[in-house]
């Protein structure tokens, strides 16, 4: 078995795997792998995919898969991983500290003491008794809730599935998870549904001008939309990790041009620890598909 490491991995995984045959990360090799290992810098387009003639497992480390064409993978036998559970922590982490750095005006603070300014009388506010509405409640959604209920949020959650927990309420439309939030975390995989579903429609749905949170994709968000609001204070504050390019362009992108952003450049997976999560959650999945004798 041949597999190949497409993109940035945990430093160790090479030597874990090669218990399963040869590892490189040889692109030039791509045509000879049995399974290949991607993140987000490679796309499995048809064309990548073509080329990986003898590819039976192909692996996305981390969460969403929209860089692969499944249906394409599927026409042609081939297995489309993700690895679901591992980067939870990371990401909930991240989106976590966007929501308490906002609440306690951290980026603010920062700046204007660093111009010399003592502004001490600005307030800070406390997510204690605040409503955080989730869109989507996968894994990253649920480990974000679980920490927000530490610190005494109420939370609600849309999904498509309904799961039964008593730190977060289930609510039926995706208006209703917004409308009375003040803090808005979206968690949900980048489909044509799913496209721009952060827009000016469900931005009016919104009564408390909410702190909004995305680390999920960056096109199912309407950036412009998300500009215009936070110029007239229907939103308070957009924090995002995720981008409709990447990297974006600062003298394209409109997020760039706007006050009230806080940005980070697509770390919501790229923790120390997280890395070595991915590594051993694909160490699980390759050996179980090379004793089923897939691979």
């Amino acid at each position: 078995m041949l597999i190949l490491i497409a993109d940035a991995f945990d430093k160790n995984l090479p030597a874990k795997l090669s218990v399963f045959g040869e590892v490189t990360d040889d692109i030039s090799r791509l045509p000879e792998a049995d399974v290949v290992l991607i993140r987000s810098k490679t796309k499995a387009t048809r064309e990548y995919i073509d080329q990986a003639r003898n590819m039976k497992v192909i692996l996305r480390g981390g969460v969403g898969m929209d860089n692969i064409d499944r249906e394409y993978c599927k026409e042609k036998g081939i297995i489309a991983m993700n690895t679901p559970h591992a980067s939870a922590p990371a990401v909930a982490e991240l989106a976590f500290a966007m929501m308490i750095s906002t609440a306690s005006r951290i980026c603010f603070y920062d700046s204007s003491m660093k111009k010399g300014e003592w502004a001490k009388k600005e307030k800070r506010t406390e997510l204690l008794g605040k409503t955080l509405g989730l869109v989507g409640f996968g894994n990253v959604s649920k480990a974000l809730a679980q920490r927000a209920r530490a610190f005494g949020m109420d939370i609600v959650y849309y999904d498509i599935i309904r799961s039964d927990v008593d730190y977060a309420r289930y609510v039926p439309t995706i208006e209703e998870a917004v409308e009375n939030a003040d803090y808005i975390s979206f968690h949900i995989p980048y489909t044509p549904q799913t496209d721009r579903i952060l827009n000016r429609d469900l931005i009016s749905r919104m009564k408390k001008a909410p702190v909004i949170i995305n680390t999920a994709r960056g096109k199912i968000v309407d950036e412009q939309d998300i500009v215009d609001a936070l110029a007239d204070g229907r939103i308070s504050w957009y924090c995002t990790d995720v981008y409709s390019s990447e990297p974006p362009s600062i003298e394209e992108n409109p997020l760039f041009k706007a006050e009230r952003v806080t940005f980070s450049p697509h770390v919501g997976a790229n923790s120390k620890e997280n890395l070595v999560r991915i590594g051993e959650e694909i160490y699980e999945t390759i050996e179980k598909y090379h004793k089923e004798g897939i691979i």
